[in-house]
């Protein structure tokens, strides 16, 4: 499978994961998890599965994990990036994207009876976020290491 075409269906998986929390924020589900979930813990992995999510739409990952440059380039004419620059702005959009979500999911819970919004619950995004950006970084970086001879290819 081409990488365009994972990208492609991880932004389908993003967008549909992102129609999901709005939609379930209404469902009487969630008072069922409110009583197993009393500190909204599940704030963390609910964004960092979505962070996750939003990672592998947007950085494009090459075969073959060792040895290669995360931001592959066609054009040998064009100077080719070195390292992880480029990933560092990738992981900055994603959590971004991802930061937003989660406040706007909040403000839409001011509007939706019975719920409420929390500050809170943004700083428990935040850290499920933040895991997950870390762990991909951590994971890109011993992964996709940039090899001198080889991005000359």
């Amino acid at each position: 499978m081409s990488p365009i075409v994972v990208r492609i269906f991880f932004s389908f998986l993003s967008l549909f994961y992102i129609a999901a929390i709005f939609i379930l924020a209404e469902s009487p589900a969630v008072h069922t998890f409110s009583d197993i979930n009393p500190y909204s813990l599940l704030h963390i992995p609910l964004y960092g599965i979505m962070t996750l999510l939003l990672v592998c739409s947007l950085v494009p990952i090459p075969r073959g994990f060792k040895h290669r440059s995360i931001q592959p380039n066609n054009d040998s004419a064009r100077r080719r990036p070195r390292g992880t620059a480029g990933l560092k702005f990738r992981l900055f959009i994603a959590g971004g994207i991802a930061l937003v979500v989660g406040a706007f999911d909040e403000i839409h819970q001011l509007y939706v009876p019975g719920r409420e919004a929390s500050p809170g619950d943004v700083v428990l995004d935040m850290v499920g976020i933040a895991i997950a950006l870390l762990l991909c970084l951590i994971l890109f970086k011993t992964r996709f290491v940039d090899n001198p001879t080889q991005s000359a290819q």
